[in-house]
């Protein structure tokens, strides 16, 4: 069944890819966790299985997956987290490399790439990435060789034109690379728009029961920077454990079925909250007055994704006392798990965060979408009080 043509990538991974136990003929893969393999007589390693750190059958197993569902001509690769695999695409680069990076991003890479990416010699120029105009002027011609976009951004949730991003990247001589996090290939495949690297915190919706902390990476070609990329990992130890990529597997089968889901419900959750008398603002590229909506109306599918942010009226005090009184969401760092989450994300990263401090981060899970605006309405009531 394999990649087979005559299915859709939704039945695909419901099977993943129906790979049946050759053993047990169990319809769900076993965990390989063996760390070491026989060498055959001649010395070689005909199972192709050498070592526990550079390779397992059910990593690879999960990475073929994904693959799939990222259309990824390369292959995927598997991380113990999404900050080693995001981290490995900036390490692949040589010392004196300028790399062009969201103002707005995920907010522990942006610190690595402020402080740690100077220690290897990468210099990191922050734009807008959104303005096309910005993120021209932000290459340096001959320097430049990667541009990262996350799309949409956390926590603000802008929206980058990956198809735009890659035609400029690639004219100066660079690669594109997309964290494509809370997008998931549900909604979006960077692969297929120009990118070169898709990444993915596969802790999160890809996964989607908050049980395993993971990273991804998809490449579209078997190039020297992808084959860097996979050295890296490597001899760095950075794989993902089999236990883990077992149940990221058991995640990616319902994938679609989450994420449309999921995507529906924050549609519903942002027209409802964008009329609340005690929500100044909300911002979900789903809705029309999104400045990005267009843009991601082209190249998203089945939805906006799961992810958006509201600024409440009352400022700061306000918003912080609406999260303190929420009981179906949770207060809780993460996102893209089928319990629903709200953060006050200022407070999270802290000084000099792009953040607005009277923003609150929503994660919609798969609840009753009533029951979710009933908990977060009488809960801005309250705060407002």
């Amino acid at each position: 069944m394999s990649n087979d043509k005559r299915w859709t990538p939704r039945t695909l991974a419901a099977q993943a890819l129906g790979k049946i136990d050759p053993l047990t003929k169990a319809v769900v893969p076993p965990i390989h966790i063996a760390t070491t393999y026989i060498r055959d007589e001649d010395n070689g390693y005909s199972s192709g299985f050498v070592y526990g750190r550079p390779d397992n059958e059910t990593i690879r197993e999960a990475e073929n997956v994904l693959a799939m569902l990222e259309q990824a001509k390369a292959g995927a690769l598997l991380f113990s987290s999404g900050m080693a695999a995001a981290t490995a695409v900036f390490q692949a680069l040589d010392p004196g490399d300028h790399i062009v990076a969201p103002r707005v991003m995920y907010w522990a890479l942006r610190s690595w790439l402020m402080t740690e990416a100077k220690r290897w010699g990468l210099e990191t120029t922050l734009c807008e990435t959104d303005d096309l105009a910005q993120l021209r002027a932000a290459i340096q011609p001959g320097k430049t060789k990667l541009v990262w976009i996350e799309t949409p951004s956390n926590p603000l949730w802008t929206i980058t034109d990956i198809a735009a991003a890659a035609e400029i990247a690639h004219k100066a001589g660079a690669r594109l690379a997309v964290d494509s996090t809370c997008a998931s290939p549900v909604h979006t495949q960077p692969l297929l728009l120009g990118a070169d690297v898709v990444m993915h915190a596969a802790t999160k919706i890809l996964n989607g029961h908050s049980d395993v902390v993971a990273g991804a990476l998809a490449a579209g070609e078997d190039d020297a920077y992808w084959q860097r990329i996979k050295t890296i990992r490597k001899m760095q130890g950075g794989i993902l454990g089999p236990f883990e990529a077992y149940l990221l597997m058991r995640g990616m089968r319902t994938l679609h079925l989450r994420a449309e889901r999921q995507a529906r419900t924050a549609m519903g959750l942002a027209t409802r909250l964008a009329a609340h008398p005690n929500v100044a603002r909300v911002l979900y590229p789903g809705l029309p007055q999104h400045p990005g909506h267009d843009v991601a109306a082209r190249q998203m599918k089945d939805g906006f994704g799961f992810m958006m942010s509201i600024q409440v009226t009352g400022g700061e005090q306000a918003a912080i006392a609406t999260a303190a009184k929420v009981e179906l969401f949770k207060r809780a760092t993460s996102l893209g798990g089928v319990e629903s989450l709200i953060e006050h994300r200022a407070s999270i990263e802290g000084a000099g965060s792009p953040c607005p401090t009277d923003l609150l981060r929503l994660s919609c899970g798969i609840e009753d979408a009533d029951d979710m605006f009933s908990d977060l309405d009488a809960c801005l009531k309250v705060a407002h009080r």
